[in-house]
């Protein structure tokens, strides 16, 4: 299979990368930069957007294109950070969609990343992908932008994974969440009553490359595990794999002034189940909160 990723040096797109090279699959990097001291490895093409504009049959026979790209939200949610995390969304879809359009042979599938506050902040719902979408903040509002900008891409097939908390030992956004029980201060933040919709690494390159092998899967996807957990539940299971406790909780106020608008992401979430994945036949390898924790955190 030949596919293009953009955004293919990211936390999500280097590990995906490395699976399909590893199964001997072309892959094409799309990025902004010219990556000339890059080292050379087979099967693996790298490309900028400005060499696509010139000459978009570079891609011509493509299989599959993957755009993950986007500016991360793990910063101060200014104005200014705000309009860069929903431009970065917008016009990676928008060069998609002109990609696709400038090419002779429409590539079979197009998987545009998306994300789980599709659903909007909820304490009680649980939400599928047959479930309607809401804007309730500033994240689902971009992710709803995201999705309608996906939309217009003209591809045969469009997949929008509307990814969870990813879970990776060394990087993303657990190494800080796990970092205060490894310091015997860690506890719920919050309420602790706020939904988590989670998938460890392995799953979300797994379910990418399931997606990839099924023409029967299209539009919206929910990348999360099956066992979704409130904060309070999720850091117990860190503590428990981590045989630390689970005993110093962070009230609110706190996150608010450390985080600003930001804190959101501690604070607030929504409960999704992975439907279509299960349906179609996709088996986790880290289905519970506690599997995933002893791979990460555990003492085995």
């Amino acid at each position: 299979m030949r596919v293009a990723i953009a955004g293919g040096t990211g936390f999500i797109g280097s590990a995906l990368t490395k699976a399909l090279l590893e199964r001997k699959d072309e892959v094409w990097i799309i990025s902004r930069k010219s990556s000339e001291n890059q080292p050379k490895r087979p099967g693996l093409n790298r490309l900028t957007w400005s060499e696509l504009e010139a000459s978009p049959s570079l891609l011509e026979g493509i299989d599959a294109i993957v755009n993950l790209t986007g500016e991360s939200i793990n910063q101060r949610w200014t104005s200014a950070a705000k309009q860069r995390v929903m431009d970065s969304r917008i016009t990676a879809a928008a060069r998609i969609s002109k990609l696709v359009t400038s090419l002779k042979h429409k590539p079979p599938l197009v998987l545009n990343a998306s994300g789980i506050s599709a659903y909007g902040i909820s304490a009680d719902g649980i939400f599928d992908e047959e479930s309607p979408t809401k804007v309730t903040d500033f994240l689902s509002e971009v992710v709803q932008k995201w999705e309608q900008a996906a939309d217009l891409i003209p591809a045969k097939r469009l997949v929008k994974l509307r990814v969870g908390v990813v879970l990776d030992k060394k990087e993303g956004a657990f190494p800080l969440m796990a970092m205060p029980y490894r310091l015997f201060g860690g506890g719920k933040i919050g309420s602790g009553k706020q939904w988590l919709s989670w998938i460890h690494l392995a799953d979300m390159i797994g379910l990418i490359l399931f997606i990839l092998d099924n023409d029967k899967i299209q539009g919206a996807v929910n990348g999360c595990s099956p066992d979704p957990v409130t904060n309070d539940d999720f850091g117990r299971a860190i503590g428990k794999a981590m045989g630390r406790p689970h005993w110093f909780p962070v009230p609110a106020f706190l996150m608010r002034t450390l985080f600003g608008e930001m804190s959101t992401l501690l604070l607030d979430g929504q409960r999704a189940l992975p439907r279509k994945a299960l349906e179609n036949g996709f088996t986790f390898r880290y289905p519970t909160v506690d599997s995933a924790m002893n791979e990460l955190v555990g003492r085995v």
